[in-house]
């Protein structure tokens, strides 16, 4: 694997683009124990060492701005030049690759602990959920470091719906110069939600759902049909307390939360969010027989507030009790779930968007 580099700005040597002087290597490669496995240019970031001293024995400062890049991008030539370009322009710029579940939380807490400005999530909705995840248990939300996204995934939701650059350079370029703007983030018992929750059906839905289907129903309605057509979902039992003490109580096909507005690749499913309107978006499909499939994609479209088998609410929390658990994927990462809360809480982070970002109030039409 080519190792990556970056050029010095005070002089044209070529350095490791992270460090591979971590204690115990001797070389700038280090071997994975039990299978021999050797990565050069990931040496630094496996050994978890904290930056070394200086010859005057005090602790060298950390970078203002962090990238924590998935592990799978780590050969993208593009961030590497991207990285580069900023740095010859003397902006100070660490990077931590993952390489298991767990690091990308890690290196936040670090970043943390280290007074980072600036934390850049590099990879998919996945990285950026476990990014965020971190951020919101790291001291109050005016002390937590501005966030940045470079989209590097497969969907890239969140990012898709808020106009962000796709161009690695351009993603990083925003990320470097460009303020941030507050957001909320939605609390799900002990997990943090930037995007979507849904249960029901998963990132699939695009694959899954036939093209003659989507050219059908069209928009919104037809990854939500075509999951519920196509693989004979099951309904899962249970209630929903809003905080006017109103209750719904059923059988649900198909449930989608949201701060944003799309999930699997692209489909909306919650498409009046804001991510800064102090509401959560609440979706629900009713189990219906066939007959009925007509009133169903009408309901899709309109989004009633409460309608024959289609439910659309907006309420800061909601409280659900199911009569057993149910799988619900959080912005790509799978957990499961029996009872508990979901909750908004407004503006948990500054996050750094483009200005036209289609998410925030005041672009609203």
């Amino acid at each position: 694997m080519q190792q990556p580099f970056r050029t010095d700005a005070q002089s044209d040597r070529r350095q490791p683009l992270v460090d591979t002087s971590a204690k115990g290597c001797l070389t700038s490669s280090c071997t994975l124990p039990g299978n021999g496995l050797v990565l050069p240019s990931l040496c630094g970031i496996l050994q978890r060492q904290e930056p070394r001293p200086s010859s005057s024995g005090i602790k060298q400062m950390s970078s203002q701005i962090r990238i924590i890049l998935n592990g799978k991008s780590a050969d993208s030539a593009e961030l590497r030049e991207a990285v580069y370009t900023q740095r010859q322009k003397s902006i100070s710029i660490d990077v931590r690759v993952t390489w298991e579940q767990g690091d990308a939380a890690r290196f936040v807490q670090e970043a943390c602990r280290q007074g980072v400005k600036k934390i850049i999530s590099a990879g998919g909705d996945g990285t950026l959920h476990e990014v965020v995840n971190a951020l919101c248990t790291c001291e109050s939300a005016s002390d937590r470091p501005l966030l940045g996204i470079i989209p590097m995934g497969t969907a890239n939701d969140f990012a898709g719906s808020c106009n962000l650059p796709r161009l690695p350079a351009d993603a990083l370029h925003l990320a470097v110069t460009s303020g941030a703007v507050p957001i909320d983030v939605i609390q799900i018992n002990d997990r943090y939600l930037l995007n979507v929750a849904t249960s029901g059906f998963g990132a699939e839905v695009t694959v899954a759902t036939p093209p003659e289907l989507k050219r059908f129903l069209g928009g919104a309605s037809y990854a939500l049909m075509g999951i519920i057509l196509s693989m004979n979902l099951q309904p899962h039992d249970g209630e929903i307390l809003l905080p006017n003490s109103k209750k719904y109580k059923g059988a649900v096909l198909v449930g989608a939360v949201g701060n944003g507005r799309q999930a699997g690749g692209g489909i909306p499913l919650t498409p009046k969010a804001y991510i800064d309107d102090g509401l959560l978006d609440l979706l629900y499909i009713r189990r219906f027989p066939l007959t009925d499939l007509g009133t169903v994609i009408q309901e899709l479209s309109s989004l009633p507030s409460e309608g024959k088998y289609v439910g659309y609410i907006q309420t800061p929390w909601f409280e659900f009790d199911h009569l057993h658990p149910i799988n619900v994927n959080l912005d790509g990462e799978s957990y499961s779930f029996k009872k508990g809360r979901a909750e908004l809480i407004p503006g948990a982070l500054q996050v750094i968007l483009p200005m036209n970002c289609p998410l925030l109030v005041a672009n609203r039409d």
